[in-house]
Parts: C-alpha cells; sequence; structure tokens
C-alpha cells in the first residue's frame, strides 16, 4: 500500500477512500451476512490463522462500556459489543443490533426494531439490554464519568437522573418487549443516532452482569460480546491481550481475520523493533522514527481529532491569577513541539475546539469561521508574568507538571519545561511522569496542579469539547467555574437556542471566546498519527470523532 495522507471529511477515513454523504433517519438494515498466547506469535500457534499484531503504547484500562473513558478502551470495546448503530467507512450511522428505526414528526421518539443476535454465550441480544445498560450508565451507583452523555443525546430525564432529581426508573428508555425499543427525547438531537454508535450505549447482558458482580469486565471471562470479536486472553494492567473472531456476531462472514493480538510496547524504539522483526502488522510513530519512514510505502499519516492541553487546577495558590495563566499559555513554541518533536503530521492548536471537527449551519468547518487565538508569543507572557509576579506578591513560584508516561508526552513535558522556565524567569516546573490511567485518576481527583491531557471528539459538534469546562462536569479537571459561561452552554444544548443552528453556532463561539479568554486551558496541539501498517494488511479504518479505529472490515493476506 503507498504512501497515503488522508483528509478528515468531518468524521471519519479509511485507507484510500474518503468520502461524505449524509444518515437517513428511518430505514430497515439488510440482512447479514486453536488460540494462541497473547505473547507468542499468533500465526505460529494457530497454524497459519490469519490474526493482525497490533503495537499499543498505552494499557487497556477498562472494558466497562460504562467506565472506560479513553480512546484504546473504547476501541476495544467497540470491536467486541455493538450498539444500535455502528459507523461506516466514511463516518456515517448504519444500523448494528437495530434493524429498523421509526422516528416520530417531532424528533422526540425513537422506536428501535431489535435484529436477531446473540451474545457470545448464546442468549439473545434484547431490548432490555439497551435498557438496562443505559440506566446503569446514569444510574449514581455507578458513578460513570460519561453519564452526562446520556443528557447530551438528549434522553428524557438523564439530566436530572445525574443530577439525583429523578430516580433511573424515569429515563426515557423502555423494552417493550424482547425486539422493541423505545427512547424518549427532551428535544431534537441532529446527531443522536452517531451517538448510538459511541460505547456508553452499548448493551449489557443483565443476567451475565449480575452473575460476575465486582469482578464484571475485570477479565476476558467476566465479558460478553456481540461484536466482530470477543476477548480471549486479558488481564487488567497486561501488556498483551488477544481477541479472536466471534463466531456468534450475527454478520461474522464480513470478518476476513480470525484475531487481533494486542502488545502494550511504551518504548517506541521496541515497538519498531518488533515491527521490523515481523512480530507486529502495526505500530504509531513518533519523534525522529517517523523521519526514517516516511518515504516507505508502509507509512501513514492521519490527522485525529484529539487536542492535546495544559490544565491548570485553579485551586492550586498561584494559578488562580489570570495574568499567570496567560503568561504560561504563550510561553512555549507550538510549532516546535509539532515540527521537531512530534513529526507525525500534528498541527498547533491555539483553540479549544479542534478544525475538522464540525460542519456549520453556513456549511464550512467551525474552525473556519471561528476566532482566531494568540498563539506562542515569549514577549507577551513576560508581560503578564511582571504583572503576575505584582498580583501574586512574589517572584517566583514552583509548579508540578504531571503527565503520562509514554515516550511523547514525555518528550512534550520536558521542552514545555525548558521552554517555560527559560521564557518565564521565576518559573520552574517539577515533572511528574504516571502511567496514562494514574493521571486520569490524579486529575479526576483534584490531585494536580498542571497536567498534560487530551480529549478526543465524542460526537461531532463544539459541544462536545465546550460542555466539559462548565461547573461540575467530570472532565473540568480544573475546576474553573463561569455562570455566564454555563448559561450559554446551556442554552445551545437544551435551551432556547437548541433548535436555532445559526444563533447556537454563535453562542458556541461566544463560548469558547470565554474558555480562550480566560486561560481556562493552555492548547498545545491537535493530534496526528504516523503510522506503518504491513502492506499485506488492509481495511482498517480510521475515525476522527467516537471510536477512533474500527476491524471489521480488515484482512491480511
Amino acid at each position: 500500500m503507498g504512501k497515503v495522507k488522508v483528509a478528515f471529511c468531518m468524521f471519519a477515513v479509511i485507507l484510500m477512500l474518503v468520502g461524505c454523504t449524509s444518515a437517513k433517519t428511518s430505514t430497515t438494515a439488510p440482512a447479514a451476512s486453536g488460540e494462541p498466547s497473547a505473547s507468542a506469535s499468533p500465526e505460529a500457534s494457530t497454524g497459519g490463522a490469519k490474526v493482525i499484531n497490533l503495537g499499543k503504547d498505552v494499557e487497556l484500562a477498562s472494558m466497562d462500556s460504562a467506565i472506560a473513558t479513553d480512546g484504546l478502551s473504547f476501541e476495544v470495546i467497540a470491536a467486541t459489543i455493538e450498539g444500535l448503530y455502528t459507523i461506516d467507512t466514511d463516518g456515517v450511522p448504519q444500523f448494528a443490533m437495530a434493524e429498523k428505526a421509526d422516528l416520530s414528526e417531532d424528533g422526540l421518539s425513537y422506536t428501535f426494531t431489535i435484529r436477531d443476535a446473540k451474545w457470545s454465550n448464546g442468549t439473545p441480544v434484547t431490548a432490555k439490554d439497551f435498557e438496562f445498560a443505559w440506566k446503569r450508565l446514569v444510574s449514581p451507583e455507578t458513578a460513570s464519568e460519561y453519564s452526562f452523555i446520556m443528557g447530551v443525546a438528549g434522553v428524557k430525564n438523564a439530566d436530572a437522573i445525574v443530577a439525583g432529581e429523578k430516580g433511573i426508573e424515569e429515563l426515557g428508555v423502555k423494552a417493550v418487549d424482547e425486539t422493541t425499543l423505545t427512547v424518549e427525547l427532551d428535544r431534537p438531537v441532529a446527531f443522536f443516532t452517531s451517538l448510538m454508535a459511541f460505547p456508553s450505549f452499548y448493551p449489557i447482558n443483565e443476567a451475565f452482569y449480575n452473575e460476575k458482580g465486582t469482578e464484571y469486565a475485570l477479565t476476558a471471562d467476566a465479558l460478553l460480546a456481540n461484536g466482530p470479536f470477543k476477548m480471549k486472553t486479558w488481564e487488567v494492567g497486561g501488556t498483551a491481550f488477544y481477541l479472536e473472531k466471534n463466531a456468534d456476531y450475527f454478520d461474522a462472514g464480513h470478518i476476513q481475520v480470525d484475531g487481533l493480538n494486542y502488545k502494550i510496547i511504551k518504548d517506541t524504539q521496541q515497538s519498531i523493533l518488533a515491527y521490523e522483526n515481523g512480530d507486529l502488522d502495526y505500530v504509531m510513530l513518533s519523534g525522529e522514527q517517523i523521519a526514517n519512514y516516511q518515504q516507505s510505502a508502509e507509512y501513514h499519516n492521519i490527522v485525529a481529532g484529539y487536542l492535546w492541553y495544559l490544565s491548570p487546577n485553579l485551586k492550586v495558590p498561584g494559578l488562580e491569577n489570570l495574568n499567570l495563566r496567560k503568561a504560561l499559555s504563550l510561553a512555549y513554541d507550538k510549532q516546535a513541539i509539532v515540527d521537531e518533536i512530534l513529526k507525525d503530521g500534528s498541527i498547533v492548536a491555539d483553540f479549544a475546539v479542534p478544525t475538522l471537527l464540525a460542519t456549520g449551519p453556513d456549511g464550512k468547518d467551525y474552525r473556519e469561521t471561528a476566532e482566531n487565538y494568540p498563539g506562542t508569543d515569549k514577549t507577551e507572557a513576560l508581560k503578564y508574568w511582571e504583572k503576575a509576579k505584582e498580583e501574586l506578591g512574589t517572584e517566583a513560584i514552583e509548579l508540578e507538571l504531571l503527565f503520562e508516561d509514554t515516550e511523547s508526552a514525555t518528550l512534550v513535558a520536558q521542552f514545555i519545561q525548558s521552554e517555560i522556565e527559560t521564557a518565564l524567569p521565576g518559573v520552574s516546573f517539577v515533572l511528574k511522569s504516571q502511567p496514562k490511567k494514574n493521571r486520569i485518576e490524579l486529575m479526576q481527583q483534584g490531585n494536580y496542579e498542571v497536567g498534560l491531557t487530551r480529549w478526543g471528539p465524542d460526537y461531532a459538534d463544539p459541544m462536545t469539547y465546550l460542555d466539559m469546562w462548565t461547573m461540575g462536569s467530570p472532565n473540568n479537571y480544573g475546576l474553573w467555574e463561569d455562570r455566564t459561561y454555563d448559561e450559554l452552554v446551556n442554552r445551545a444544548s437544551k435551551g432556547d437556542l437548541a433548535s436555532k443552528p445559526a444563533e447556537r453556532w454563535d453562542v458556541l463561539k461566544q463560548a469558547e471566546a470565554i474558555v480562550m479568554d480566560q486561560a481556562v486551558i493552555f492548547p498545545v496541539y491537535q493530534k496526528g498519527n504516523a503510522v506503518l501498517i504491513k502492506p499485506e494488511v488492509t481495511g482498517i479504518e480510521f475515525h476522527s470523532v467516537g471510536v477512533n479505529v474500527f476491524y471489521k472490515s480488515a484482512n491480511k493476506s
């Protein structure tokens, strides 16, 4: 396969194929058409079975669709479970567990017919599996960080339930019978069907869940699958896991490989060596490695939707000062980060809402008409620092910079430390490296000062970023509060502007301006992915929104 540079058309790209279409609101789905060790060579141990060996640089954090929050977890969950809809190669929602959907004229009521499908233990997938999973997601007992997304989807009473004002039995979802699911919305949501392909909305077999209890989704034996693959070997925190083809999948005839063999290798030099030795079919590149492989036919560059940024904890003394935050946000060279450190197609981020995320009512990408914000400016940064010193009554401040222990995050954190300490005399950063899961937990708990973090879009609308910084949001790590901002977001998400596209778009831009003007976050870059894929591997789909990678159409010759 030749060198490919891919531009995203709203949602997704499959190698060598790019396109955009629109979804329909009501239709009927078409009819469906020896296990290796995770550390051994799958082909060697399965007598020539078609297994794709995948190199990843972070651990698989969770296989619980209500608990997962990171990209790899979503990727693997989506490989094993399907919801009402899935996403095709162009990012357009297509039926999965639903075979039919009827939408009321007012856009407030869906009736889904569940197809004839089975879980990997032979039990049928039913409407009740969806009702149970959705109610579990919003239940206070689950304490899901993604409970908010039920309200984003507009499901009736979701926000009130999450807020503890109503019981889960009042959620607007009901299994009328084994194959009929009704969903009531409190407002029309244009991207509802796209959200239904996101793991938070996937079904859970209640009987199996109850049988496993607290062990649910913690081992391969405590998981069920209704999707293309099923988990065969895995332990939380392990360095390898294996998915095998799910013979009970309704569309099993479409699946062309026997398994997916994941290996967690954080050191990119080791992962490249494994790739060159033939132990891996897919690896991600970073830094100097990219220049070494850019001319290779196996090299691919993919623009992703992830926004990497620094999140200051405003409860930390000093960081409540706006001038200090502005000084920090302008003091590091973002262009050098993407050009000299990452070299993977990432682009400078001088914004809170990424490019190639969503198209507005004017038909233009959001960033085309949104405001441009200041980028690196060390002279202005120093001026802000001088003001901050006067206001804080100090000549120096020491802050801890938290980041995850991947090679790219480490290099970026070290560079930012050097840049800020040079540009702002008196400011010093102490580096704190943690495994990704620990880094996220520390930030969620507020036990950090400045954190290098990221967010990937769950759906194709600026709100997937902007609602993170509202009061009470579990993703508002810095604990910033602004009632004017909250009011704007509320009006655009479920208030008087929710059904007024043009006015809503303008308010979203106003909200982003507040985030940037208040230095709520310090944007760094929008991620690009540089990967190597063996020429015999085809059909891996890459998406910029929601689940980032799908393997349903993957093949290996």
